[in-house]
């Protein structure tokens, strides 16, 4: 019997907002003394009344919109009960029935990936297991958390991957979260099943908890689909509950039985009046989001002429594609139009990062100067490119059958016969030309 894995995901994005979410306290917790960032209302002592962080909501409808959420204007906050020694207050407040965003999508690999929610809440506080001993550090109790829950759309490690990926590029070019996952801003948790019927949901999920690293979240996939494998082979049906990741040795573990909606007992938060964002408010906060990552690697692509490739690894960090950008308009300014300095800058900033650093300017002479193409007779090209494909008939081969990489060799043989009189990008389009 086959069985297809039933992946969905939450993950967890801690805001980069200056106060907590509805106390006064510095959000910025990493690398604080322990408990030096609280306040009564954090810590929910009696009498203290929690007010939302306006800035915190903004952000939090940026992130649904960019994934195509629908935007609801008005938001209802509500308590969670469950007890956990980092949770001051006994309850968590978070959002319900109306999240700030639901029913979105986002595109993975040609696939659409729906968003089933994406509501904003407070963050934990934190264990610190020492020797026999657990301490609690609140510092990071109240700090703004969206959670993101995507319906149960992946059958592979792969596409969760990819997913993740996507969703922490979109809040960093939002400029909303940094979402560095070696400081727990952004904590991912799969839930994991395997069906012989892929129309059908199953009786069960596995929620494994608060991972911070891909690679873990990869890992626990493939324990999970394994462990299940050989319980459903017995005729059993694993048991829902929630389990932790051991990195050190590939395995999930038990940490207890998954709680109920119903168990969570969870009711409206009664300080907490519904918050209303009429419509012209949330069409001002959309018309000031910066450019989808999508819009622009299809402008970079369109207007430079820069392989998707390319574009990506540079859009992925919102300063590298503002810095090409710079550099690029520092070149026109100069008078110089040719669209294949786009994939030029392109070839400088992936591949020679330590430029990076150079004003605009500086870096754009450096371009223009390695763009000079010398003056060299069309037939010692030809000759040049001639002698190297006969020599390496056999990388001409793989090439033939789809092993591109080889190019840059058969380019580095041409650019040493040729003494350095010929510029690369006219050897890598007089052999391109040849081989197709």
């Amino acid at each position: 019997m086959k069985l297809t894995p039933i992946i969905g995901l939450e993950v967890h994005i801690e805001l980069s907002t200056h106060n907590k979410m509805f106390c006064n306290c510095l959000a910025d917790h990493f690398g604080t003394e322990p408990n030096t960032q609280i306040c009564p209302v954090c810590l929910g002592m009696p009498g203290t009344l929690p007010v939302p962080n306006k800035q915190a909501l903004i952000n939090t409808i940026k992130i649904a919109k960019a994934l195509n959420c629908k935007i609801n204007n008005e938001f209802i906050f509500a308590r969670k009960h469950y007890f956990y020694p980092d949770l001051p207050k006994g309850y968590q407040i978070t959002q319900f029935q109306d999240p700030v965003g639901s029913d979105g999508w986002i595109e993975i690999g040609g696939k659409k990936i729906r968003i089933n929610r994406v509501h904003i809440e407070e963050d934990t506080g934190k264990l610190l297991h020492e020797k026999d001993e657990s301490l609690v550090d609140f510092n990071r109790a109240g700090v703004p958390l969206v959670e993101i829950v995507s319906e149960p759309d992946f059958h592979k490690t792969e596409e969760v991957i990819a997913y993740l990926k996507e969703v922490r590029l979109i809040v960093r070019n939002l400029a909303v979260a940094e979402a560095r996952m070696e400081r727990g801003q952004m904590r991912l948790e799969p839930n994991i099943s395997l069906t012989s019927n892929v129309s059908k949901l199953p009786d069960y999920k596995v929620e494994v908890k608060n991972i911070n690293s891909f690679r873990f979240v990869k890992g626990a996939i493939k324990y999970e689909i394994k462990r299940q494998t050989k319980i459903l082979a017995k005729g059993k049906t694993p048991k829902q509950e929630t389990r932790g990741y051991d990195s050190n040795d590939g395995k999930t573990f038990f940490q207890r039985s998954k709680e109920t909606t119903t168990e969570y007992r969870y009711f409206p938060e009664p300080d907490i009046p519904p918050v209303v964002f009429e419509k012209d408010e949330i069409e001002k906060i959309v018309r000031a989001m910066p450019e989808t990552r999508t819009d622009k690697i299809k402008r970079f692509v369109n207007d430079y002429q820069i392989k998707e490739e390319s574009v990506r690894k540079i859009v992925e960090d919102k300063k590298k594609a503002d810095y090409f950008e710079a550099v690029w308009k520092e070149i026109v300014d100069k008078g110089n139009k040719d669209k294949k300095y786009g994939q030029q800058i392109a070839n400088f900033i992936i591949n020679k990062k330590h430029l990076i650093g150079l004003p605009p300017k500086e870096f754009a002479g450096k371009i223009v100067e390695s763009m000079k193409t010398k003056r060299v007779d069309e037939n010692i090209l030809q000759i040049i490119l001639g002698e190297v494909l006969e020599d390496h008939q056999g990388l001409v081969g793989e090439y033939k059958q789809g092993k591109h990489e080889v190019l840059n060799f058969l380019i580095g043989k041409a650019m040493s016969m040729s003494k350095g009189k010929l510029n690369a990008i006219v050897i890598k389009e007089g052999l391109i030309k040849r081989l197709n």
